[in-house]
C-alpha cells in the first residue's frame, strides 16, 4: 500500500480500523485530530511519516471490528453506547477511587498525582454529561432522522434547529476532554511509573492508558463517522 499524505488519518482508520493501533503508538491523534493530512499529523507528533507508513504496511493481526461506514446509524450509535459508553462509565467509577487511594499513599513523593485526579476529575464529569447528551437527546434524533429517511416521511423540526448545533456541540466538548487527555499523558510521561510505584499506581497508569485508548476510538466513530453521516443525511433530506 503506497501512503498517501493527503488523506486525513480519520480516513484512514474509518477505511481501516487496524490503523488506529499503529497511530496509538506514535503518538498520532486520530480523533480529534482526524482532519489533519497524514502528512500534517506526523509532522504534529514529531515522528518520521516514511517509519508510520511501513508501520501501517505491515500485517496486522485480524481485527475484528465492523466496517462502520457501511452500517446504519442506528446501528453505530448503539455500538457506540453499548461499547464505550459503558467502558467509560464502569471506568470512571472503578478509577476515581482507585486514584484516590494512590493519591493518600504516593502523593507526598509524587505531587503530580494530585493533578491527575482534578484532570480525571473534570474529564469524568464532562464525559457523563456528555454522554447523557447523546444517548438522552442526539443518539434518538439519528436515528428518527435516518428512519424517515428510509420511509421517505417528514420528521418534525428538532428543538436544537438543525443537527448541525449539537454535532457541534458535542465535537468541542470532545476537543476539550482530548486536551485533557493529552494533559494527563504529559504529566505521567506516557504512563510510565516511578520506581517506588506500588501494585495499586501502575494498575491505575494502566488503566489510564487504556481509558485514553478507548476514549480516542469512541471519539473517532463519532467525529469522523457517525457525525459527518448524519449531517449529510439531514442536508440530503432538505
Amino acid at each position: 500500500m503506497q501512503m498517501q499524505a493527503t488523506k486525513t488519518v480519520g480516513e484512514l482508520v474509518s477505511a481501516n480500523p487496524a490503523a488506529a493501533r499503529v497511530f496509538e503508538k506514535f503518538g498520532i491523534d486520530y480523533c480529534c485530530g482526524g482532519n489533519k493530512s497524514f502528512a500534517e499529523a506526523c509532522l504534529a507528533a514529531k515522528v518520521s511519516e516514511e517509519d508510520v507508513a511501513a508501520a501501517l504496511e505491515k500485517p496486522e493481526p485480524k481485527c475484528d471490528e465492523r466496517d462502520w461506514q457501511k452500517a446504519s446509524l442506528a446501528e453505530l450509535a448503539d455500538y457506540i453506547v453499548s461499547k464505550h459508553h459503558g467502558f467509560t462509565k464502569e471506568e470512571i467509577q472503578r478509577l476515581e477511587p482507585l486514584i484516590s487511594k494512590v493519591v493518600s499513599v504516593h502523593s507526598q513523593n509524587h505531587q503530580e498525582l494530585r493533578q491527575i485526579q482534578r484532570l480525571f476529575g473534570s474529564l469524568a464529569d464532562e464525559m457523563t454529561m456528555h454522554m447523557m447528551k447523546e444517548e438522552h437527546m442526539l443518539f434518538p434524533y439519528l436515528k428518527d432522522m435516518e428512519e424517515a429517511a428510509r420511509h421517505h416521511s417528514r420528521l418534525a423540526p428538532p428543538m436544537f434547529g438543525t443537527v448541525r448545533n449539537p454535532v457541534r456541540m458535542m465535537m468541542e466538548e470532545h476537543d476539550s476532554s482530548g486536551q485533557v487527555l493529552h494533559k494527563m499523558r504529559e504529566i505521567t510521561n506516557g504512563y510510565v511509573t516511578p520506581n517506588d510505584a506500588c501494585v495499586s499506581y501502575q494498575t491505575l497508569y494502566r488503566a489510564l492508558e487504556a481509558f485514553e485508548q478507548d476514549l480516542h476510538q469512541h471519539i473517532h466513530l463519532e467525529n469522523n463517522i457517525l457525525f459527518p453521516r448524519a449531517v449529510q443525511l439531514e442536508a440530503e433530506a432538505q
